[in-house]
């Protein structure tokens, strides 16, 4: 191999290669060249690809040989097939996170038999279960697509004391009510769109005053291929909004935990997330194949026990850019850019 190996990010759009470029090549140390594609730049006949780098100084689109390892951001499910023939000329394994769109029921089931299996809220196939007597049950209900991010196409079910079931999305007051002598199954196939959902335990989480938050522990691996954790923030919702994802703000972890506990409790909590994300992250890799990074959201509920709701193939990364007083802004591009050095070693 040359001295200086070449590492290629694959994108989804040509428009989008210099601006997440940028971030990745600012922050990397190391003796590599980096660039960017998209799977229509590929010129397979020639073996070739045309990329989009920066070369002395200057932002330049060339033409690259094939890269010796690749870290995917195409958040699209369907780019598989591509990833698959790069692989094949590439060397197996040599593309990471080549599937990032992770399906929620098979990861429920994957960690629910594993040893983390406390951390996980009971969940069910939507099509498999009667809604009513998980109401009865629970009290508290989500139901989620299978293939979805940023809390889209989430309901929220609550029966009330007096029978009545509170419908809402995003925000805690309902969009639909479902009254006691109405079905509450007819009532959700008239609002679900077509495809597949689950059915999520509801945790009754604690709170900053009105304010929801959860917990996004990002795990990465580094120089030396080993699963890290690189972050641990939390996403506070807007009053009275469930969905974290349109948050209010973003903060480290340990300024909500400091609000909340004791100094011990709070440095006890921090090692249980990051020890549980690494744990999650290796469980991931039984059905993915190889990843470089992924995150891990928790829930606290009212007695302090933490929850994994979610599991995110493609972190959001913008959510660290606003982040007062962050550390760690350099580790969380730099380290798939060293995962990438590393699998190009071999």
């Amino acid at each position: 191999m040359e001295k200086r190996p070449l590492i290629g990010i694959l994108v989804e759009k040509r428009s989008s290669r210099k601006r997440i470029l940028e971030f990745y090549q600012r922050y990397h140390h190391l003796k590599l060249k980096l660039y960017a594609f998209t799977p229509e730049d590929i010129v397979w006949e020639e073996q070739q690809i045309i990329g989009f780098s920066f070369t002395k100084g200057k932002w330049k689109q060339n033409s690259f040989p094939f890269p010796h390892a690749v870290y995917n951001r195409c958040f699209n499910k369907d780019r598989l097939l591509t990833i698959q023939r790069l692989e094949r000329t590439i060397g197996r394994n040599k593309c990471f996170n080549s599937i990032n769109s992770f399906n929620k029921w098979d990861f429920y089931h994957l960690l629910k038999q594993s040893n983390i299996n406390p951390y996980v809220p009971d969940s069910f196939l939507y099509h498999e279960v009667n809604i009513s007597k998980l109401l009865e049950q629970y009290k508290l209900l989500y139901i989620k697509p299978l293939y979805g991010s940023k809390g889209e196409s989430v309901y929220r079910l609550e029966r009330m004391e007096y029978g009545d079931i509170h419908i809402s999305m995003h925000s805690l007051a309902p969009r639909f009510i479902c009254r006691k002598n109405e079905d509450i199954q007819d009532k959700l196939n008239e609002l679900l769109s077509p495809g597949k959902y689950m059915v999520q335990q509801g945790i009754r989480t604690s709170r900053l005053g009105h304010q929801y938050f959860d917990i996004r522990v990002l795990v990465q691996k580094g120089i030396l291929g080993e699963w890290t954790v690189s972050a641990l923030t939390s996403r506070v919702a807007y009053d009275d909004y469930f969905n974290t994802s349109m948050c209010k703000s973003v903060c480290d972890a340990a300024e909500i935990f400091s609000k909340l506990f004791s100094t011990e409790k709070m440095d006890e909590t921090l090692k249980t997330l990051s020890e549980v994300s690494v744990r999650a992250a290796k469980e991931a890799e039984t059905i993915t194949g190889s990843l470089g990074e992924l995150s891990v959201d928790f829930v606290l509920d009212e007695q302090g026990k933490l929850w994994i709701i979610e599991m995110n193939g493609k972190p959001q990364k913008n959510i660290y850019h606003d982040l007062k007083r962050f550390k760690h802004k350099k580790l969380i591009y730099s380290r798939p850019i060293e995962y990438a050095y590393y699998l190009a070693q071999f």
